[in-house]
């Protein structure tokens, strides 16, 4: 029975991994001009924020589960948030490039592990379609694992760990972008991150406008690559 558990969450990781947001681009930006151990710093943060989620949706009643899920608001909210940290990025990216005196020389960077696990977290929990990934995670897999924390706590352990390993793989392969870095490269690389960060905060502001519309568009998306036991 665990060995079942643990190969049906394997393949939930890997789709975890590669899950196209915000977290997934600046995880390979963070490696490429940062280091791996920044980088890890960031993941141990989002990670962290998944365990809360997870925590969220398995204590939580279904009633609030519910309503958690399907308020516009709360995408609303989350949405102007990712929207205004792109833009912010931007802004800050920009002034910080026009004091550089030679943007052809490679650029040292000075890391704050602790503020990159905050950033990690911070940047995973304001996204609220995390927490609604992991509810409907809850909802199709609770009950084939019958709902014993044993086996809860395996298959989502498994998937975390699917997940971090995974991630490893790519911040290693972004670090080797490192040395090909100068100060104009870096630029253009946190310009079309915040850009993209600014995207997705316009999808989230979307789904809280017009929930029903995207949430159709979303099940039929999960309905097609979501693993079975």
């Amino acid at each position: 029975m665990m060995l079942e558990d643990i190969f049906a969450a394997i393949p939930l990781g890997f789709i975890l991994a590669f899950m196209i947001g915000p977290v997934f681009f600046v995880l390979l930006e963070t490696s490429a001009i940062k280091g791996v151990r920044a980088a890890l710093a960031l993941d141990f943060g989002v990670i962290f924020s998944d365990v809360v989620f997870i925590l969220i949706a398995y204590l939580s009643t279904n009633q609030l589960l519910e309503k958690i899920k399907d308020d516009p608001a709360l995408f609303i909210f989350g949405g102007a948030i990712l929207i205004t940290y792109g833009i912010v990025s931007l802004v800050k990216n920009k002034t910080t490039y026009n004091r550089i005196e030679d943007p052809t020389v490679m650029i040292i960077q000075k890391n704050n592990y602790f503020r990159l696990f905050v950033k990690g977290f911070l940047l995973n929990f304001i996204n609220i379609g995390v927490l609604g990934f992991w509810l409907g995670i809850i909802f199709v897999f609770g009950p084939t694992l019958e709902m014993e924390p044993n086996r809860i706590l395996t298959f989502f352990t498994t998937v975390l760990i699917t997940y971090f390993v995974v991630d490893i793989g790519k911040i290693v392969l972004a670090k080797k972008l490192n040395k090909k870095l100068t100060a104009y490269r870096i630029y253009q690389v946190k310009r079309v991150i915040s850009i993209l960060i600014v995207v997705f905060g316009v999808f989230l502001l979307a789904k809280g406008v017009f929930p029903q519309k995207i949430n159709n568009t979303i099940e039929s998306q999960i309905e097609k690559r979501m693993p079975t036991i």
